[in-house]
């Protein structure tokens, strides 16, 4: 049974602590959603989930294994939408999926067909990137997720750019993965209560004075 835990995590954003002794724990097949306004450590959260960004002090574990012990093993279970869409201009919507799904070792072309359609994209699919709008982009960097699928997904707000029709793609797509035992920790300003989504508010800290930066990083 998989399960993913962080205890008592700081990060620093510069000379400011943006994550002070934060847990959290989802159990196969769950989700967590973080909240918080900006600068309050939400999007720092995620790349130390991804293994992306070492933690100042804590750990973050795999089925009680410190991902900082095989960070490549790590990132291999991990695909992380980030604000920035991950797609090369010149090439075709078709071409973008398709390399992301070989880079996972996915080498069947019907995995990224199944994967533009299920976000309404398979239109798009020999388009060059660089002409689609912000909804389309993000719905190309969304299909992804489908086309070479990871236990873990880490999301970084991604209903920013889409329409209701894809948000509502979205929330199929994490709950199809969900029912396959996947893990699913999304981060966003839009709060919609949901019994079966489990919530971490993180609150914005003030900058600490520089001794005490100091002193907390020895």
């Amino acid at each position: 049974m998989h399960s993913f835990i962080g205890r008592k995590l700081v990060c620093y954003r510069g000379e400011r602590r943006v994550l002070n002794e934060v847990d959290f724990a989802v159990a196969r097949g769950g989700a967590l959603l973080l909240t918080g306004a900006n600068g309050s450590g939400k999007s720092s959260l995620l790349r130390a989930m991804a293994g992306l960004l070492r933690p100042t002090a804590g750990t973050i574990t795999w089925n009680d294994q410190d991902i900082a012990d095989d960070l490549e093993a790590h990132r291999a279970r991990v695909a992380y939408v980030g604000h920035l869409d991950a797609l090369k201009p010149v090439l075709s919507v078709r071409e973008n999926v398709s390399f992301w799904a070989q880079l996972a070792g996915k080498t069947d072309s019907s995995a990224v067909e199944s994967a533009l359609a299920g976000f309404h994209i398979g239109h798009l699919a020999d388009l060059p990137t660089r002409i689609l709008s912000q909804g389309q982009r993000r719905r190309a960097n969304l299909a992804r997720l489908l086309a070479a699928p990871t236990p873990l997904w880490l999301l970084d707000e991604p209903t920013v750019g889409l329409d209701t029709a894809a948000i509502s793609a979205l929330d199929t797509a994490i709950g199809a993965h969900r029912g396959k035992g996947g893990i699913v920790i999304a981060a966003s300003h839009i709060v919609e209560p949901s019994p079966d989504v489990d919530r971490l508010e993180l609150t914005a800290k003030r900058p600490a004075p520089a001794s005490s930066v100091a002193e907390d990083r020895l």
